[in-house]
């Protein structure tokens, strides 16, 4: 499936007003938590930068037991 701006438009609108059920087009989602739905808003935002030719960058930091 292919996401559009108007999906994470939608999934942004749920999350502001903290409601757990999102409209995409002529489908209903209701999602069981908010992490769930922050979840799917991750999932079609890199969807969206990757269908667009643009990676995803995560940054990693990593510590050692001495602090290093």
């Amino acid at each position: 499936m292919a996401y559009t701006t108007a999906d994470l438009d939608a999934l942004d609108s749920a999350i502001a007003s903290s409601t757990l059920e999102v409209q995409y087009n002529d489908r209903r989602v209701k999602y069981r938590s908010m992490d769930e739905l922050l979840q799917a808003r991750q999932h079609v935002s890199q969807q969206i930068a990757l269908s667009a030719g643009r990676k995803s960058h995560h940054r990693f930091v990593f510590a050692t037991a001495r602090g290093d």
